[in-house]
């Protein structure tokens, strides 16, 4: 039995070769696409390998499929749930909060605050109900939201309901299974193992830790999957049912299916609003499937003090093929005393944060190389620096790479850091300053990227066009 699932996030290819000094923009104003068929509605198609499954991921906007939400106002929404991300992020690392075989699946862009982007479908349960998960690198466990609902919120499709399952089975408290969460409960009365997940902006979920059965496109089956039954789930969430941990604990997804794929997948993420409707799809691939000849990778760094995020080590960026100078190499690298600083490749975050003094000098080296473009009066809510681009059908900007330890070189398309906010011919640049310390490669950066997680390797690579 195969699968493939797979969380992308979308980057350049890692490569040695030298990359442009500049690159065409095509200045494309942002459009109010059609409304997209739901996740729940889409038929998967079977893959020709019969060792892999490939299961879409959707952009979280793509589930207002029934709302007037403009192009504009989804984008403001999707940076103000941005911001709640951030921070719950940096709650987790306790930085203060500021303002062989291989599977496939789908991917649609997912749970709001304290979770991820993307979605994908996945069936839980036995007969499965088809529900929308979450895909996050920067957690660990996988859980849905079950009946009886003390405290649930709206999803897309219907709350599974364990007692309808023939493969549910409840995690006992002296289980070792239960010993492996952070903080484990216990229900004395009826001996069941009880988990609560907290993010950083407030938002909680809490139930009964159990085994399931989860059905991948083309009817793949992978039981015993360790799955919070989330009774009593509060907060920021938002349309997916629940969401599947990506990180490197114990308990997440690809940790659980290291058995028997090995601790590798890959995704890839594809930005709807800038291919037209319907965009080509994303996915995810668990297992060798996900791993191909001629990438280019970069190691991943441990934080000793919290196993759950990617790091990896960013030692410089480029504008126009020239080094940008000011900032030191230690200004993203990880403490491995305390835990602070450092650079996390995450598929929740949707804006590249960098530390605030790396940021200045790359804005400000930015700016330099566009100084013929026409800068706005103000900026637009995370963005510092716009342009009006409305007289222009194209235009030409600085090419921007990211240089990683042993000698990989992501140069980002265009569209990956000069986006348009609005119908007007509005572009900001989509990086942001952040005085945490910690760095975070966000998903608009990686769109259009292959990124490949080799756990068992310890290293990240990128694949340009990947999806």
């Amino acid at each position: 039995m195969a699968s493939s699932l797979f969380l992308l996030l979308l980057l350049f290819p890692l490569t040695t070769t030298s990359t442009p000094s500049h690159q065409t923009l095509i200045s494309t104003p942002l459009q109010d696409y059609p409304s997209l068929t739901p996740l729940l509605e889409q038929t998967l198609t079977h893959t020709s390998d019969p060792s892999s499954l490939r299961l879409p991921i959707s952009h979280h906007d793509s589930l207002h499929f029934t709302s007037n939400l403009t192009s504009s106002s989804l984008l403001i929404l999707r940076l103000n749930r941005d911001t709640s991300r951030v921070s719950s992020l940096h709650s987790l690392l306790g930085l203060p909060r500021h303002t062989n075989r291989s599977f496939v699946s789908p991917i649609v862009s997912g749970l709001s605050y304290g979770s991820g982007e993307y979605f994908t479908r996945i069936g839980i349960g036995t007969p499965p109900t088809q529900s929308l998960f979450v895909l996050d690198t920067g957690s660990d466990v996988v859980w849905v939201q079950c009946v009886p609902c003390r405290q649930c919120y709206n999803q897309t499709g219907r709350i599974f309901n364990p007692r309808k399952s023939r493969s549910y089975r409840s995690v006992p408290c002296t289980a070792p299974l239960c010993h492996r969460l952070d903080l484990p409960g216990c229900d004395k009365r009826r001996q069941k193992c009880l988990y609560e997940v907290s993010y950083g902006d407030g938002s909680v979920t809490t139930g009964e830790l159990s085994t399931e059965t989860l059905t991948f496109s083309g009817g793949a089956r992978i039981g015993r999957v360790v799955v919070g039954c989330g009774h009593d789930n509060e907060g920021l969430f938002v349309a997916a049912a629940g969401l599947v941990g990506l990180g490197r604990g114990p308990l997440s997804f690809p940790s659980q299916l290291a058995h028997r794929y090995g601790r590798q997948f890959s995704y890839c993420l594809v930005d709807r609003t800038s291919s037209g409707a319907p965009p080509k799809p994303s996915s995810i691939v668990f297992g060798s499937g996900s791993v191909s000849a001629g990438i280019a990778f970069t190691p991943m760094v441990r934080n000793p003090k919290l196993a759950t995020f990617y790091y990896v080590q960013l030692i410089g960026i480029s504008i126009g093929g020239a080094p940008v100078s000011g900032f030191a190499e230690s200004d993203l690298r990880l403490n491995r005393q305390t835990g602070r600083g450092g650079v996390i490749v995450d598929s929740g975050t949707s804006v590249t944060r960098l530390a605030r003094g790396v940021y200045v000098v790359v804005r400000d080296a930015f700016r330099a190389g566009t100084a013929g473009l026409k800068r706005t009066a103000g900026g637009f809510s995370l963005f510092d620096t716009c342009y009006d681009l409305s007289a222009h059908s194209e235009v030409k900007v600085p090419t921007l790479a990211m240089h990683f330890a042993g000698g990989a070189v992501v140069a980002l398309p265009p569209e990956n850091y000069l986006i348009p906010v609005d119908t007007q011919g509005t572009f900001c640049f989509a990086f942001a300053g952040t005085d945490s310390g910690v760095s975070i490669i966000g998903n608009i950066q990686q769109q259009g990227f292959r990124v490949v997680f080799d756990a068992d390797r310890e290293r990240i690579g990128f694949v340009p066009r990947g999806c």
